[in-house]
């Protein structure tokens, strides 16, 4: 992981992750709005469509809906302001924590801002925006500011902090449960990833490289998907005993990645290993969409979705099959530097990494 700079400016130029869910946020939020007609805000029965987050959704177990609604937004100023706070804000997280510990941040801060949202909320309501997640980064720097780790000034977050309440309060529509839940919810989860790095000191060996890093967060975000959609109702029978099954699998994952990138040209290893997981979590999830989607389907309302998936249905097994070999050839790509300096190592890597990882301790 790169050193912060000493004396950071108040503002940070974006990096990878935050392009990442900037985009996403636009192009979602886009789509949505061109569904308008032409208004200049979505309307409620759209928004609601399309995962806006509203009063019955944790009853009626739309769980999905916790993250859908951080990516919709109402307006394109609503749009705009969001994307100014998350440049401003999210440089100096990714910046500082890497990448892979910024996504999870952001989404842990949208899902349980969400939560907080709902659990204050007395009467029906319908709420959408990035605003939760990105109070949680808001929320994570000040977290980093008071753990010593962001050498800030404190009139960035006198200025920041201020305007956000200002702001706020002068909105009636602003939901306040979503920016305090989103807050506190990023200030923790920066806290508790940095006492994570502190006893990773002691239970890993190496450093893992980001990118390694950020790959195996999202395959097993995709198994817990898998596992939740698929799996339903042995979770219901037996939510703790697959909860805990699921966390020492995941961990013996993360300790056999630790002993082999510990080794002569290691990284190569785990990133051919890599390449293959993702093949198989591409091939797992095309299965999962056409049993789920090209037997019993809905017109969605946006017709480039709809052609999309009227191609993959019309011949699921050939479009899953590219797919995962368009996986293991984007992974192969991303990975290049990687699997070039894992190629060549004599031993020198693993040495590093685990140097890397005895010098820093936390955040």
């Amino acid at each position: 992981m790169a050193l912060y700079r000493t004396s950071p400016g108040f503002f940070e130029a974006p990096h990878a992750a935050l392009y990442v869910v900037m985009t996403a946020t636009v192009l979602v939020s886009g789509l949505c709005l061109l569904q308008s007609g032409g208004g200049s805000s979505a309307p409620a029965e759209l928004l609601f469509r399309y995962g806006g987050m509203y009063s019955g959704a944790l009853p009626q177990h739309e769980y999905w809906r916790l993250f859908a609604y951080g990516f919709l937004h109402v307006n394109f100023i609503h749009l705009t302001t969001n994307m100014l706070c998350l440049v401003l804000w999210g440089g100096h997280v990714e910046r500082r924590v890497g990448p892979a510990y910024f996504l999870m941040i952001y989404i842990w801060a949208m899902v349980f801002g969400a939560i907080v949202g709902n659990a204050i909320h007395a009467s029906p309501y319908l709420t959408v925006g990035a605003s939760g997640a990105t109070s949680g980064i808001l929320g994570a720097l000040l977290c980093l500011w008071i753990l010593g780790k962001l050498n800030l000034r404190f009139d960035f977050f006198a200025i920041n902090i201020g305007l956000s309440v200002a702001f706020a309060i002068s909105n009636s529509r602003i939901d306040w449960g979503v920016h305090l839940g989103g807050f506190a919810a990023g200030l923790i989860a920066c806290a508790l990833l940095d006492l994570i790095e502190k006893a990773n000191a002691y239970a890993l060996r190496c450093k893992f490289p980001e990118a390694v890093k950020v790959n195996l967060a999202l395959l097993f975000c995709a198994a817990g998907l898998w596992i939740w959609a698929g799996q339903a109702q042995l979770l219901e029978s037996s939510g703790w005993r697959t909860a805990m099954i699921v966390a020492v699998t995941c961990g013996a994952i993360v300790k056999l990645v630790d002993v082999v990138l510990s080794m002569k040209k290691g990284l190569a290893t785990v990133v051919t290993a890599l390449a293959g997981a993702n093949a198989v979590a591409v091939l797992l999830g095309g299965w999962a969409v056409a049993s789920a989607q090209c037997e019993t389907r809905w017109p969605s309302g946006l017709p480039l979705l709809d052609n999309l998936l009227d191609a993959f249905c019309s011949s699921p097994v050939l479009v899953t099959g590219l797919s995962s070999i368009g996986a293991v050839a984007l992974t192969l790509w991303i990975f290049s530097a990687e699997i070039h300096r894992g190629i060549d190592d004599v031993g020198f890597v693993g040495a590093t990494l685990r140097a890397e990882r005895s010098r820093r301790h936390g955040l």
